[in-house]
Order: structure tokens, then C-alpha cells, then sequence
């Protein structure tokens, strides 16, 4: 929001041309005797903070451990300090590790509905559980890096979460021009955004009964999408049971449009919800952004915070619709 793009179509010769270029994906073993997200290998990562059961009770849906080289860690007291003009603060905060399925080499775009739905109960579970048990934490990013280009470490299919004793600043400008723009139409923007999307189809992707996924008016990059609950709701931990479920196969069936269509491209995705402070502000709406990486930011873009996008969203829609 409020961000320019540059779209420029002339630096490629068409789309599917372009980014119809299948990552280099090694072949994987379902379990890899040297991966610590295996089955078997508890003994490898430094605590086991939750799973969720499966059916049978050797194995387990998900894992929760924490990160063994995490960003920020509780073991801190919350202090700040002034150095001259400068602030600075200690590392305070949580950083873990969602282990997805105990295979390790399944993808979420290759998993079951019940195993996708997993994931989406164990983000949610955590999200409400540390903001319950840690009065210190301000704002909780849930998110999944996939490939070397989007900063993964292991292959074995795993999402984060980091949460922090402050609010980043991105989320703060967020905020800031959703409440401006609510301050001026009495509306929230993304509920208007959704509502015009869903009568314009022009970039819609997938709609179901509680998301709807839709390449950004002004997309930054290649085959951006965001998913939004279609009912207003202004915080993760809001997400109903149904919604869990409707999620899941949003967030499959993009994902696995992306493989189809673009030929697995490397992405990052986050849950996209706010600062703790605001969970109830009207003005927000969390939502769901899958980021893949297929350019690189240059100087122009590192220099005016300006992306150039080579695609044009309505376009990259309609190749992801034809999956």
C-alpha cells in the first residue's frame, strides 16, 4: 500500500518464457539420515516445544522446536538504551522452528489437505500461545522460506516464527497508511481492495468460501499473491476452525499452481498480521503473502525503494488460473 511499481514489460519476451524455468530441485529421500528434522533424530534439535499427534503414536503431524541459531532468544531481559542520537535494545524474543512432516521430502504443494491443515493449526497454536504466555512480545511473524534463493538452510520442509519485543518498522508504515486510509473512506482498505477484486476478476486466482488469493494490483514482483480472509478480521488469532481448513487448501492450491505454472519457483510466504497493540484496530485485516523469487532487486530498486516488476499482474493471474 501506498508503494509505487515500475512495471517494465520490455525487459522480457513473455511471461511464460521468462519464469517457466523449473528450479533446480535435488532428488530427496524420505528420510535423510543427516537431517535433524527427521523422524528419530530428537536428540539433534535443542528442545521439543509442541506436536501435534498423528494416528499413529510413534509419529507425530507437526513439530515445534526451538531454533538452534535463533535471531533473539527469552534468556534476555527487555532493556533499552540511548547512545547519544541512537537507541538500541537487547535480543529479547522467540525464534522457533515448524517442522511440517516428519517426510522429508514432501512439499506442502504435494501434501494432504489434513497435513497442510496441520500446519495451519500449529502456526495458529503457537501464535496464541506465546502472546498469552510472554507479556514482553510485540509482534509475531509466522512465515516459510523455499530455496536458496529465498534463505532456506535445510531441505526438510519447515516454516518459522520469530517473534520480537518490538514492532518492525515495514509493519509500523503498514499500519500507519491502513489507518489513514480508514481515517478518510471509514472503511478498512483491504475489505475495499477484496470487494474490488472479487467484482473486477481480472487477478483473482482462488476463491473458496473464507479466502480469496489474488495477484496485487500493484504486484512487486513476478507472481505475488496474496490471500485475505474475505470476512474482516483484523488478527491470526481470530481464525476460525473452518477458516483453518479453508486456508489450507487456499494456500495448497496457489502453491502448488506455482509448481505447475512457473515451475516450482523458490518463494517466501508470511502470515502478515500486526503489531499486538492493534489486533483489534478496524483499520486492519491480516492476510497471507506468498513472495516468490524469481528477480533480484537491483540498484534502482535498493536506491528509490522502488520495485520494477517485468510482469504484469493480470497477466501472471491468468497464467496461474490456467493450472
Amino acid at each position: 500500500m501506498g508503494q509505487w511499481v515500475i512495471y517494465a514489460t520490455g525487459r522480457r519476451e513473455r511471461p511464460v518464457d521468462v519464469h517457466r524455468k523449473r528450479a533446480d530441485r535435488p532428488s530427496l529421500p524420505s528420510r535423510d539420515a543427516h537431517c535433524p528434522f527427521c523422524h528419530g533424530h530428537e536428540a539433534a534439535v535443542p528442545e521439543i516445544v509442541m506436536e501435534l499427534p498423528a494416528r499413529d503414536p510413534k509419529y507425530w503431524q507437526t513439530r515445534v522446536v526451538r531454533n538452534k541459531y535463533p535471531v533473539l532468544v527469552p534468556e534476555t531481559s527487555v532493556q533499552e538504551d540511548q547512545e547519544g542520537i541512537y537507541r538500541a535494545m537487547t535480543g529479547y524474543g522467540r525464534n522457533e522452528v515448524i517442522i511440517e512432516t516428519p517426510a522429508h521430502n514432501v512439499d506442502i504443494a504435494a501434501m494432504s489437505p489434513e497435513q497442510v491443515r496441520a500446519i495451519i493449526e500449529t502456526y495458529h497454536k503457537r501464535y496464541v500461545d506465546i502472546y498469552a504466555a510472554d507479556e514482553n512480545i510485540q509482534c509475531i511473524i509466522i512465515f516459510r522460506n523455499r530455496g536458496e534463493r529465498a534463505g532456506t538452510s535445510l531441505m526438510h520442509p519447515h516454516s518459522q516464527l520469530v517473534a520480537s519485543a518490538f514492532v518492525p518498522g515495514c509493519i509500523r508504515v503498514q499500519e500507519r497508511r491502513a489507518k489513514e486510509y480508514f481515517e478518510q473512506e471509514k472503511s478498512c482498505v483491504f475489505c475495499d481492495i477484496i470487494g474490488f477484486e472479487r467484482k473486477s476478476r481480472k487477478r483473482v486466482v482462488f476463491e473458496n468460501e473464507s479466502f480469496i488469493a489474488f495477484v496485487p494490483f500493484a504486484a512487486e514482483v513476478p507472481f505475488q499473491v496474496w490471500i485475505l480472509p474475505k470476512g474482516h478480521q483484523s488478527d491470526f488469532a481470530k481464525i476460525s476452525d473452518q477458516e483453518k481448513t479453508d486456508l489450507a487448501g487456499t494456500l495448497r492450491d496457489v502453491l502448488r499452481r506455482l509448481d505447475e505454472q512457473v515451475q516450482g519457483p523458490d518463494y517466501n510466504y508470511i502470515v502478515k498480521s500486526f503489531a499486538k497493540q492493534n489486533r483489534s484496530a478496524p483499520y486492519l485485516h491480516w492476510y497471507v503473502e506468498v513472495r516468490p523469487r524469481l528477480v533480484t532487486a537491483a540498484g534502482f530498486e535498493i536506491g528509490s525503494g522502488v520495485h520494477v516488476n517485468h510482469s504484469i499482474p493480470e497477466e501472471d493471474a491468468e497464467i496461474l488460473r490456467e493450472a
